[in-house]
């Protein structure tokens, strides 16, 4: 006769596995659903500089009177309204310095029209617009 085999270690293993995995998930879908995109667009012509430090790049809601020149745009759009507006213009902040910005003025925020999509069968669709918010600031370098 064999002796019974001992599956414990096993079932432990599989019991942390599943239990990580579960654990990954929550985390993937507490923080996934908060994220910001952003896009830029750098003025044509306009002058190219380093990337600067993003910390160092100020949000304002007002040109400054200082001197400086235009270096280009940055939009930002949140996934939900629940974004911390810490989070909306750390996104500003990063996006800016790659273009090397000493600042970020923010010049539009409003909720619009972002895209739509068509429901219904063939005989009778309808389109319905996906609203959210817009954010777009020109990236700026001091003189």
């Amino acid at each position: 006769m064999e002796p019974e085999k001992n599956h414990q270690p096993l079932m432990n293993n599989a019991l942390r596995y599943v239990t990580l995995l579960a654990a990954g998930a929550m985390l993937w879908l507490m923080t996934g659903c908060n994220t910001v995109s952003t896009s830029v667009r750098q003025d044509i012509g306009g002058p190219k500089y380093p990337p600067s430090d993003p910390a160092q790049v100020q949000i304002l809601r007002a040109a400054p009177t200082r001197p400086h020149v235009r270096l280009g745009e940055v939009q930002a759009e949140p996934s939900s309204d629940s974004v911390p507006v810490a989070e909306i213009e750390a996104a500003l902040r990063k996006a800016a310095a790659k273009m090397g910005a000493d600042a970020a003025v923010v010049v539009y925020d409003k909720t619009q029209t972002t895209g739509a999509y068509v429901t219904g069968p063939w005989w009778g669709r309808s389109v319905e617009t996906i609203q959210g918010r817009v954010i777009i600031a020109v990236a700026i370098k001091y003189q």
